[in-house]
């Protein structure tokens, strides 16, 4: 089901009831939108969300050439990345409450605007002015955050239930998608042209395209279009401190986004040092010498992000169709999908770190295990958060989602893994095995923080059914009492006997 053409309620109005943040309005016009339209505008912003993953992990690609050009250490090199996450997720928060607000298209604009001219200036920095270089990072961080956090919603707007969860799922595809191409291309340009800089030089090109077709193909749906929960003209609207207080009473919502901080810590030290650390494996075992002036071997890269896509693509639809499929059976099917890929995602990472000094395809074979594993969460985490929050605090929600993943998880990550790398080779003889052992060593915290999150998935299990069926009310306002929740829970069984 999309949300085309569809007919007015009865009275063409539905009253609001309740206290609070968040109030589902209706109108007394259908929106509609043609089938062809809704379609095209997913694909527009899939193609966006490939290319700001790309953006994410381009710098990782290319990470010993720029640790060369501007005489990078490892223990200041996680910075390019901390920056990075930290001008996102400060600037997440206001990009949330602008959508919820304000025009989605106009924020997705201006996102790309940013995150597509910072990368361009990058390209153009002098050696001695390095710290330009980190600042650049935080912009294209800033960007990012409006396109990350406004996009889901609005295609959650555009369909609801089966379709939604086959159209997140290949969205968020392209995440380990637009990932690994991100090693790809910043390893490809690197051997044709020799020069890290061409890298961020060809992504603008492609921005444009999609700038482009976002003006001319995106709508921006009223919010919650696709429940028939639309906006009217002239309804109070709930302030953002009233829709924090009632995200914070929200568990299914709180426990699912402690868990999206997990996979954000793990895949965040993963993408960033994975290239490095397979490349001073390959050193350890004689298959190539040591990197002593740029341009370096990209073989690594080039490898991780082939495995990064393809496990990436596997990964996200074996989640969203196991979803699909057992939440015919349990209605807690997401959560515990997620549950048990992380829980299984721990052990294979940490194999795949052991075994590296060892035998690197025996390595890879586990490493390509975790990513897929860790994958399949993607489009599953999304689906819960679009069933568990009311329409109006989407973009909230998505915002303080990726604001407590990103200062807990992938901020710090990248540089905490360097940090404790470079203490540990600091006590250690300077050789390229005492690198590498550091590296690994600083990696084995990750298959703890993986397994934990596993565990605030199934505590997710516990709540997710009350909140499903709170959000999906009619006429509910933001809770303010338990009675409210009460009322939820009380009525799921019915709720979920409605939904074919």
């Amino acid at each position: 089901m999309s949300a085309e053409c569809r007919e007015p309620g009865p009275g063409g109005h539905s009253g609001a009831s309740g206290s609070g943040a968040c109030l589902p309005r209706s109108t007394s016009a259908p929106w509609c939108l043609p089938r062809w339209r809704a379609r095209a505008a997913a694909a527009v912003l899939c193609y966006v969300n490939l290319l700001n993953y790309m953006n994410w992990f381009i710098v990782a690609g290319m990470l010993l050439d720029i640790q060369n050009f501007f005489q990078i250490q490892d223990s200041n090199a996680g910075l390019l990345q901390t920056v990075f996450i930290c001008c996102l997720l400060l600037s997440a928060p206001v990009f949330g409450y602008l959508g919820d607000r304000h025009s989605r298209k106009a924020t997705l604009s201006i996102g790309i605007l940013l995150w597509s001219g910072a990368g361009l200036a990058s390209s153009f920095i002098s050696p001695q002015y390095s710290w330009l270089f980190f600042l650049s990072r935080g912009v294209v961080g800033i960007g990012s955050a409006s396109y990350s956090t406004i996009a889901p919603t609005v295609l959650g707007d555009l369909f609801v239930r089966d379709q939604r969860t086959r159209v997140l799922a290949i969205f968020y595809i392209f995440i380990p998608v637009g990932s690994g191409l991100g090693y790809v291309l910043g390893s490809a340009v690197l051997q044709l042209t020799g020069n890290w800089r061409w890298g961020f030089r060809v992504m603008p090109c492609l921005e444009a395209v999609a700038l482009i077709l976002l003006i001319a193909l995106v709508p921006d749906p009223p919010r919650g279009a696709a429940e028939k929960q639309e906006e009217a003209v002239g309804t109070p609207r709930s302030s953002w401190c009233e829709d924090v207080r009632y995200l914070g009473r929200n568990w299914s919502f709180v426990w699912s986004t402690l868990g999206v901080t997990a996979i954000a810590f793990v895949t965040g030290a993963l993408g960033f040092w994975a290239p490095k650390f397979l490349f001073e494996a390959r050193v350890v075992h004689g298959l190539q010498p040591p990197c002593l002036q740029d341009p370096c071997n990209s073989q690594d890269s080039l490898i991780f992000g082939i495995l990064t896509v393809v496990t990436g693509i596997i990964g996200v639809v074996l989640g969203a169709e196991a979803s699909r499929r057992y939440k015919k059976v349990n209605p807690r099917a997401e959560p515990l999908i997620c549950a048990c890929s992380l829980l299984t995602a721990a052990p294979c990472l940490y194999l795949a770190l052991v075994l590296a000094p060892v035998t690197l395809l025996a390595s890879y074979v586990f490493l390509a295990l975790g990513e897929l594993l860790l994958s399949c969460n993607w489009a599953v985490v999304a689906d819960i958060l679009l069933s568990v929050v009311l329409p109006r605090c989407r973009g909230t929600a998505e915002a303080l989602q990726i604001t407590v993943g990103h200062v807990l998880g992938d901020a710090g990550s990248p540089y905490v893994t360097g940090l404790i790398s470079g203490i540990l080779r600091a006590g250690r003889p300077d050789s390229y095995l005492q690198s590498f052992l550091s590296l690994q060593q600083s990696f084995l915290c990750c298959t703890f923080v993986i397994a934990l999150g596993g565990g605030c998935f199934l505590l997710t299990a516990l709540r997710l059914e009350g909140d499903q069926a709170l959000a999906r009310q009619p006429g509910t306002g933001t809770p303010d009492s338990k009675d409210a929740e009460s009322r939820a829970l009380l009525s799921g069984t019915r709720v979920a006997a409605e939904d074919p």
